[in-house]
Formats: structure tokens, C-alpha cells, sequence
């Protein structure tokens, strides 16, 4: 059957019919194909060439993706959703790809015989809901406060990562960074902000064991001037300010007419008066460490350096922020509402050390930090930011079990366990639906199947063993250890996954295939490209101006 294609105009093309929803699970297996093979901890790594040229070497589906320039819109609309993923939960970002071009793969046999897209998506959502009934079933509690069992969640979720080499380094610090920002809402409820409370600093050079979070927080700044200001300060008494300290410019042109000579004096002056007053405000608390977002004057510098105060100058709003939460100051916008308690007491100590070729300034030693950095030392530039990327999942996982702190199997052991409850469900599903909801059970198997493939054991004879272990729905922690690929019990081989990532992975797969099943029709209104040569525009009439005509060889007559 072939589907209708209209030509409106000239530049609004329309396909309608089966024909796009074909079109539509192509494209998204394709996407899923690109990714499969780096699902698991035994997958392969991709090299991508980004658009300045630089190497981009990885394996996390969301890092891969973000890359891809694809035309096809079922295609962006299947990267989206391993962003949305990524954003949400931080990890699960590969196996959402899979199962979402998988659930549409076993969706196509149901387009060719003319079933209509809104059963099998009442079929899917029905799947959905049961599946995510039997997370809750199978999912396990766990204390967050237990660092052993946290180590042991962290390293199974990241144990498929480029740097699972490095043994429990990551884990340990995605680990004391989660805990140090946690804040507590009451009603047993863990507020964990990563991407305003912790900073990533990545400086190339030493080991990768040099690594660690530090209790304070680290820029990549010097005091003003360095040859008069202290660069090492114990206990030091930090305030933060908003606000320039230098003479105020005027928002608009302003002229100001003097009259005698004297008055020139007179202005500049006034000008010294309003930064020494400005400094004097600030001296009275008698500070060690003045910093602020905004420009600090020679003369102001000058004031401070007497005083015995250092300063730094020009620091970024969320450093700042980051500062006040570690050292407990408040920041100020004006120096003449300052009082006692905006003074930043917490930390235990301001050190200015030079890494390599920068000198970075540390607010360390912190007492109950709420704000940190992490330090990454490594070899070199791309491998420091697969780290960092492969850190960030790390803390997204944390985050996820401080704010709720339950557990699923992992190694497929989830997904074969759902797959199993909903085939025997499936008989007691009526009519029509009955057909697509056994497919959705079906396709749930794509994980633990690209994990066994990913391994390199025979995929026919695992899948085989393993779905009579979990025939009836039982068994529900046999899965598979990913690096040797043999069957075993997930619980112990401490193989885990965080119950926030599988849900929001099976939701995001499942609603993403139904919204594109639903698509029926693409009507695109770009103009195609013309071939080189055909039917070229007008050029635009050229003005000459008088430089051209200079320019020009005059003929005689």
C-alpha cells in the first residue's frame, strides 16, 4: 500500500500513512543500532569528531548522541530523549535508547497488519503500568547512610564506564561530594543540588589518584596584588561582596563644567573619599579575605593591602555563591549593610598554591561545608573529561539514593523479571490489546540480550537459560555479570541499580514509542537544495561605489 505524498506549493511536502511510521521505527532503530554496543561493562568505546575538530572518546550513550547530526526528525526526537534521561536521572542513558528502539522494532509487525496505533499504545501504556508494579514488588530498601552498600551502589552503576579501571576512586568521590551538599528538608526528605553545589576543576597534570574532594571550595584566581597581600591565611574571616569597590561611573554620558582650577581637585578628591570610606566600611569588621564579583580599584587595593587584608577581584556569581555555602557568609551588595553575622567564619584555612602553569586559590578545611569542589588530576585533557562525565553519573546516582533510597537488580536480572510477569499477565489481558502487550514483555528481554552480545558469549544459549530461571516471575535477582557473561545471583555480586533510573528509564522508552507510533503524517516545509547549476537566482545588481570607480582604468575616448 502505498502511502499518498502531496506537493503543496512549492515547498511543503506531506507523507502520510503507514509508510511514515515505517519510516519512523527505521530511523529510530538506526540511532538505537549506533549506541547498542556500548551498553554493559564490557562494551566498545566510540571516537567522535565534534564540530571544532577536538576527539571526543566514549562510551555513554548521552555523550555519543549529543554529537550525532541527523536529519531525520523520529531520529532527534529519539536523542532528545537520551538527554532528557541524562538531566533527570544521569544515568540509564544507553539503555533507554535500546529499549525505546526495541519496544517500536516489535511495534512493526503490528502496523503491517493493519492494527491502529491507538491499541498498541493502550497496550504499551497497560505494560508500563505493570511493569513499574513489579519495580516496586522486587525493589529493595537500603540505609544511604551505610557507606559500604552506597560504594558498592555506585561502583555496579558506573562499573560500565571507561574508568572502572580505577577501582573505587570515582565512586569514593561522587560519594563524599553528594554527602557534603545534602541538605535536609525534614519529613525524612534529602535535597542534593550537583550542579550548583559541586564544581568540577580539572587541571591536566599528576596522577589520577591525586584526585579528591576537597572540604571548601577552589578558584582559579590570585589575590590582587600578590607581592603585599597575605597568600596563606588560618581561620580566616571572609567577606563576600556584590558590588564594585571602585568610583562609580556615571550610567550615561556625564559632563560636569568646573570653574576654577581648584575644582578639579576638589572632584578627584571626592572620588578618593568615597572608595576610602567605602574600604573603612569594610575595615571596621576587620576581615582577612575580601572578595567580590565586580572590579576592585588600584586605591581600594591599596587601602586593603594596608590593613593587612587580601583580596581577590572578579570572581563568577555561582563561585560565590559556592563560597558562601561553604564558609557560611552572606553575600553583600552594598558595603554599608554589612554586619557582623555576613562575615564567613567557617573555614580553616586560605591558601593560594600555583598547579602547573595557574595559581588557584583554595577555602579549605571548612567546618560542615554545604558547598564543594571536586579536583581532578590526569594525564591529559580527554581523558580528564571522560572522568568528569563519567563522575557526573556517578553523583546523579547518589543523588538518586539519598533522595530515594531504593534499589533494583541490575545485569538484566530487572528487566527479564518483568518481561516474565508480564507474559503470564498477558493472558489475562482481553480483546485486541492482548497481542502488543505480549510484545512489549518481549521487548523489555533487549537489554539483558545487548548485554549478553556486548560479552561475547553464545547469546541464544544464555537468553535461553535465563528466561527459565525466571519463567514464573521468580528468581528476580539472576542476571548477568556483565564482564564475564556468565548467569549469576546480582545480590551477590553486588550488581545494582538505583529504582529511580529503571523507572524513569522504562517510562521514558515506553511513552517515546508510543508518541511516535502516533505520528501519522510529516509535512516538512523546507525548501530542497537545487543542484549546482540549475535555474540559479538573479544575482542582486551590483552599486558601484566611488572606491570602485577609482579603481578602474579610464580609456581614452
Amino acid at each position: 500500500m502505498h502511502a499518498p505524498v502531496l506537493v503543496l506549493k512549492d515547498s511543503l511536502k506531506r507523507e502520510s500513512g503507514s509508510k511514515v511510521q515505517h519510516a519512523n521505527i527505521q530511523a529510530s532503530k538506526a540511532v538505537a543500532d549506533i549506541i547498542r554496543t556500548t551498553l554493559g561493562p564490557r562494551s566498545m568505546l566510540k571516537m567522535l569528531l565534534d564540530a571544532a575538530g577536538g576527539i571526543v572518546v566514549t562510551n555513554d550513550g548521552n555523550a555519543i548522541l549529543r554529537e550525532l547530526d541527523v536529519a531525520h526528525p523520529a531520529a532527534k526526537s529519539m536523542i532528545e530523549l537520551s538527554r532528557t534521561q541524562d538531566e533527570e536521572v544521569g544515568d540509564g542513558t544507553t539503555s533507554v535508547i535500546v529499549l525505546a528502539g526495541e519496544m517500536l522494532h516489535v511495534a512493526e509487525a503490528f502496523i503491517d497488519k493493519n492494527y491502529h496505533p491507538t491499541v498498541i499504545c493502550r497496550a504499551y501504556n497497560k505494560a508500563l503500568e505493570d511493569a513499574v508494579a513489579v519495580l516496586d514488588k522486587i525493589a529493595m530498601s537500603i540505609d544511604f547512610k551505610d557507606r559500604v552498600t552506597m560504594l558498592g551502589l555506585v561502583k555496579s552503576c558506573i562499573g560500565t564506564k571507561f574508568t572502572s579501571q580505577f577501582g573505587d576512586l570515582i565512586a569514593d568521590l561522587a560519594i563524599d561530594a553528594t554527602s557534603t551538599v545534602g541538605v535536609d528538608l525534614g519529613q525524612g526528605l534529602r535535597e542534593v543540588d550537583i550542579k550548583k553545589y559541586i564544581k568540577v576543576e580539572k587541571v591536566p597534570g599528576g596522577q589520577l589518584e591525586d584526585s579528591e574532594v576537597l572540604k571548601g571550595v577552589m578558584i582559579n584566581k590570585d589575590v590582587v596584588a600578590p607581592g603585599k597581600m597575605r597568600r596563606k591565611i588560618v581561620n580566616p574571616r571572609i567577606i563576600l561582596l556584590d558590588c564594585p569597590l571602585e568610583y562609580k561611573k556615571g550610567e550615561n554620558q556625564t559632563n560636569a563644567e568646573l570653574v576654577k582650577e581648584e575644582d578639579w581637585g576638589v572632584l578627584l578628591k571626592m572620588e578618593e573619599e568615597y572608595i576610602e570610606n567605602l574600604c573603612a566600611q569594610i575595615i571596621k569588621f576587620k576581615p582577612d579575605l575580601v572578595i567580590t564579583e565586580k572590579g576592585l580599584s588600584d586605591l581600594a587595593c591599596h587601602y586593603l593591602s594596608k590593613a593587612g587584608i587580601s583580596a581577590i577581584r572578579r570572581l563568577r556569581k555561582t563561585d560565590n555563591n559556592r563560597i558562601a555555602k561553604a564558609c557560611g557568609a552572606v553575600i553583600v551588595n552594598r558595603p554599608d549593610e554589612l554586619q557582623e553575622s555576613d562575615v564567613g567564619t567557617g573555614a580553616g584555612l586560605f591558601e593560594v598554591k600555583k598547579i602547573g602553569d595557574e595559581f588557584f586559590a583554595f577555602i579549605v578545611d571548612c567546618k560542615e561545608p554545604k558547598a564543594c569542589t571536586v579536583l581532578l588530576r590526569g594525564p591529559s585533557k580527554d581523558l580528564l573529561n571522560e572522568v568528569e562525565r563519567n563522575l557526573q553519573d556517578a553523583m546523579s546516582v547518589a543523588r538518586n539514593i539519598i533522595k530515594n533510597p531504593k534499589l533494583v537488580p541490575g545485569g538484566g536480572a530487572t528487566e527479564l523479571t518483568v518481561s516474565a510477569t508480564l507474559k503470564q499477565k498477558s493472558s489475562s489481558v482481553e480483546g485486541i490489546e492482548k497481542w502488543p502487550y505480549e510484545a512489549a514483555a518481549i521487548a523489555f528481554e533487549a537489554i539483558p540480550r545487548t548485554l549478553a552480545q556486548n560479552c561475547g558469549v553464545n547469546v541464544i544459549r544464555t537468553m535461553t537459560a535465563l528466561q527459565g530461571q525466571h519463567a514464573n516471575g521468580e528468581n528476580a535477582w539472576i542476571g548477568i555479570d556483565g564482564n564475564s557473561g556468565a548467569i549469576a545471583d546480582m545480590k551477590e555480586r553486588k550488581i545494582w541499580d538505583a529504582y529511580n533510573v529503571k523507572a524513569q528509564t522504562f517510562k521514558t522508552a515506553i511513552e517515546a514509542a508510543c508518541m511516535l507510533l502516533r505520528i501519522d503524517d510529516i509535512v516538512s516545509g523546507i525548501k530542497k537544495k537545487q543542484a549546482p547549476g540549475a535555474g540559479q537566482a538573479p544575482s542582486k545588481p551590483q552599486i558601484e561605489t566611488e572606491a570602485d570607480a577609482d579603481s578602474e582604468q579610464i580609456l581614452p575616448d
